[in-house]
């Protein structure tokens, strides 16, 4: 009876424990992220312009991003068809646009994975991808790791990382523009503004700007908050102390973009600004780290500079 018992109780336990994690699946195009048994996101990363996560689900598998290109629901405007949900992109890497897809663009292709793994506190997915022109020449390459944590179901988590770098014999600029480069597009219901129109949304800042102020500025972090299915909930990016050129300029619009740029300055300052941009020198890299943190109500309420607080001591 008791050795009855006891397999009983290592059975229910270790079904519990394959439940309670972060699972990754690899299809032949995506990687589909579960938390607990839930869709979170999927990594797209085959047949793409570049690699992206769609959807973003939020608290209570609320939907936190657009769904236009990917799908074409009733109501959501077709502008800017490179804004795929959340992505890393840049609109001049030695003056070619691997952000853009209106005109004659490139591709950040992948290469290969060098980590998909499953697991109770988090899962991870780290690539090699190849920032290719459309003659084909290899202009860069980088390596991103995505660490999605196991959270509570009102908050969801995670760290892109993204080291990029530049080939052994000649070196590479990012230049100084505004479009750029660790984005994502909130969902349509989340917007400051609906074409004149004002919308339900908020954007804020750890400076205390709010809303049309934040674009183009200097901050560790922003907050883009609304109202999804009746619900407020939010997407705050955290950009790490470490990061060259912290605190970066931050791309947050308010018709739904929201990007951290540590790249550009002119082109959010004006021609009066100091030189922007990076270069990369010949076999050198650099490395950016962000957090995502998807929680419900504002920015108080979920206690967003807490929280980029106790990440930046890390």
């Amino acid at each position: 009876m008791k050795k009855t018992l006891l397999i009983l109780v290592l059975t229910v336990l270790g079904a519990v424990a394959s439940f309670a994690q972060v699972k990754l699946t690899q299809t032949d195009k995506t990687i589909r992220v579960e938390i607990n048994g839930k869709l979170f996101t999927e990594y797209f990363f085959k047949d793409v312009p570049r690699p992206y996560c769609y959807p973003l689900l939020g608290p209570e598998e609320l939907p936190m991003t657009r769904n236009w290109p990917m799908k074409n629901p009733p109501g959501e405007d077709h502008d800017h068809p490179h804004h795929r949900s959340l992505w890393y992109g840049y609109g001049d890497v030695n003056g070619m646009d691997f952000w853009a897809e209106e005109k004659v663009w490139h591709k950040i292709v992948h290469d290969k994975f060098l980590k998909v793994k499953s697991g109770d506190d988090f899962g991870a997915i780290k690539s090699r991808n190849k920032w290719t022109a459309n003659n084909g020449t290899i202009v860069c390459t980088d390596e991103r790791t995505l660490r999605i944590y196991n959270r509570p179901d009102n908050e969801r988590m995670f760290d892109f990382e993204i080291t990029l770098f530049a080939p052994k014999d000649k070196p590479v600029r990012f230049g100084d523009t505004k479009e750029g480069a660790m984005a994502t597009r909130v969902a349509e219901s989340m917007r400051l503004t609906h074409g004149k129109k004002p919308g339900d949304g908020h954007i804020v800042q750890d400076t205390g700007l709010r809303d049309a102020a934040c674009w183009g500025k200097r901050a560790s972090w922003t907050d883009y908050y609304g109202p999804v299915n009746g619900k407020t909930v939010g997407i705050a990016i955290f950009d790490h102390p470490k990061n060259p050129n912290f605190p970066c300029h931050w791309h947050a619009r308010d018709y739904g973009l929201f990007a951290a740029n540590p790249f550009g300055s002119r082109g959010y300052e004006g021609k009066s600004a100091p030189e922007g941009g990076m270069t990369i020198p010949a076999g050198k890299s650099l490395t950016f780290r962000y957090r995502f943190y998807l929680h419900e109500g504002d920015e108080k309420t979920a206690k967003v500079a807490e929280h980029f607080a106790e990440w930046a001591k890390r």
